[in-house]
């Protein structure tokens, strides 16, 4: 074997050892868990409540957490091969569409408000101004890996960015907990996360942490920060497997009086009409990116039609997306999910309700 061929066999490997992290090891077929018009129909809650489930920490299993609020993973490992390998990909005439966009941010008026706002800076990372405090949601500052291109490089220093107070940790995934990028940060920030990743940020160094269970929360004077549950997993190593740490969507009630919802990523469920009747929401703020191929990716996370399905049944006042134009993770495009969005929406009349926020824009919401 000569050289050429044995590096790109090594980088052939690396990269399905990524997607194995990626990716659930067991995948459920959507033909056969998943009603096949697609009319939202199934409810994996089976009339449970979250606040049963999390009281009942149906959660936590021997030695991994599980996922009482999604479907079951029946499927085969060799799915995730044959979409990689063998499957076509109906996106593909589009893929040289894909646009980069440096992400510039003004921080001077996010600086100088005294409400609230949100500034989108890539794929899910999310700068909340909340009063006199920040809040960062999954940093990611640079690209994940070499294989994977960065579309929207950030075009400014971190420096000019406002330092943290708080940074917030939906789960594992590399996409959203992102290393260097946490290095990149004071040691001394304070770290909000779910349970389990003790080995990540003991690493870091960072020692100043709060680790919750869904519906534990944190309060900071006025500010309180709630997890709740998501249809997701989560994956570090495809050798310790899945869900040894557990994943999660946050409630943010900010001292400001606005009440914020991040979904992190999450599939599709019955959970969040729960959470709708349960919270007051003026803003949702939804992961919607890596939603296609729907035989694989529906048990992951939402697509367009199912994002509006959600907002509907969070009862939010206003919808804003995350977790597109960065990373193709998915088969569609990284720039179609905020058009197929507008789609979804317009069939709904709720365009009026839709933040259409770019990267590096910010909405100053009160």
């Amino acid at each position: 074997m000569n050289r050429r061929i044995f590096i790109q066999r090594l980088f052939f490997a690396i990269k399905i050892l990524f997607l194995m992290s990626q990716m659930p090891t067991r995948i459920v077929s959507a033909i056969t868990d998943r009603p096949k018009d697609e009319n939202l129909h199934y409810r994996p809650l089976k009339g449970r409540s979250l606040r049963e489930i999390a009281r009942k920490k149906l959660h936590h299993g021997d030695g991994r957490f599980l996922n009482p609020v999604g479907l079951p993973h029946k499927g085969r490992f060799w799915q995730l091969l044959s979409w990689r390998l063998f499957h076509e990909n109906r996106f593909k005439q589009h893929l040289g569409e894909q646009p980069v966009i440096p992400v510039a941010v003004d921080w001077q008026p996010v600086r100088a408000h005294r409400g609230v706002s949100i500034t989108f800076l890539k794929h899910a990372s999310v700068m909340i101004k909340d009063l006199d405090r920040y809040l960062l949601i999954d940093p990611v500052f640079s690209e994940i890996f070499w294989f994977i291109k960065d579309y929207s490089p950030l075009a400014f220093g971190l420096g000019d960015m406002p330092p943290p107070d708080h940074v917030l940790v939906t789960h594992g995934h590399f996409d959203h907990l992102d290393e260097p990028s946490l290095a990149s940060l004071d040691k001394d920030t304070h770290v909000i996360s779910p349970l389990g990743y003790d080995g990540v940020f003991s690493g870091l160094g960072m020692a100043n942490r709060t680790q919750m269970d869904w519906y534990d929360n944190y309060r900071d004077g006025d500010r309180k920060i709630i997890l709740l549950p998501g249809n997701h997993w989560s994956m570090r190593s495809p050798v310790r497997g899945p869900n040894r740490s557990l994943w999660g969507s946050y409630l943010i009630q900010t001292a400001g009086g606005y009440t914020i919802y991040l979904s992190g990523d999450t599939a599709y469920f019955d959970g969040f009409e729960e959470l709708g009747q349960e919270f007051d929401i003026d803003l949702a703020i939804i992961n919607l990116g890596a939603y296609e191929p729907r035989w694989f990716m529906a048990h992951s996370h939402l697509n367009p039609r199912e994002t509006v399905q959600a907002f509907k049944e969070l009862g939010a006042k206003k919808l804003m997306i995350v977790h597109w134009g960065t990373f193709r993770l998915g088969d569609e495009p990284v720039h179609f999910p905020p058009a197929q969005l507008k789609s979804a929406l317009e069939k709904e009349g709720f365009t009026d309700r839709w933040v259409p926020i770019k990267h590096g824009e910010t909405y100053f919401a009160v």
